[in-house]
Parts: C-alpha cells; sequence; structure tokens
C-alpha cells in the first residue's frame, strides 16, 4: 500500500483545484450561453406578438371589408324611392 506523505496530499489537492477551475470555467460558459438563449426567447416571443398584433389588425380590416360588401349587396335589394 501506498504511504499517504504530504508531497502525495498535496498533488492531489493541486490537481482537485485544477479540475475545480475548470468546471467553474465551464460554469461561466453555461451560464452565458443560457443568457443568450434567453435573450433569443424573449426576442422571439416578441416577434410572434407582434405578428399576431398584425394579423389581428388584417381581421379587423377584413371584418370591415365583409361588411361594407355585404351592406352594398344589400342595398341593391332594397327599394331606392
Amino acid at each position: 500500500m501506498a504511504e499517504i506523505t504530504n508531497e502525495l496530499m498535496y498533488e492531489l489537492l493541486k490537481r482537485t483545484h485544477q479540475r475545480i477551475d475548470r468546471v467553474d470555467t465551464s460554469l461561466g460558459e453555461i451560464k452565458s450561453e443560457l443568457q443568450s438563449i434567453r435573450g433569443t426567447m424573449i426576442s422571439m416571443h416578441q416577434d410572434i406578438h407582434n405578428t399576431y398584433g398584425v394579423l389581428a389588425r388584417h381581421e379587423q380590416r377584413l371584418d370591415r371589408l365583409e361588411l361594407r360588401e355585404l351592406a352594398e349587396a344589400q342595398a341593391r335589394f332594397e327599394p331606392h324611392p
């Protein structure tokens, strides 16, 4: 069995410290990527919201057009004095 010495413990602690540094760096990169994804999702949500707004305006215009066309068609059948 290997003898546990101060040098061995020091080497193990150095390796552990290096691995924790790599994990910390990776975690920072992951956080940055998540922030980018969150920003993209917010932009997409705003685009979808804007698209629904445009569709609602088009729907209102079509409704008004249909009502006007119906009124014009009805006027043809009503007696004129």
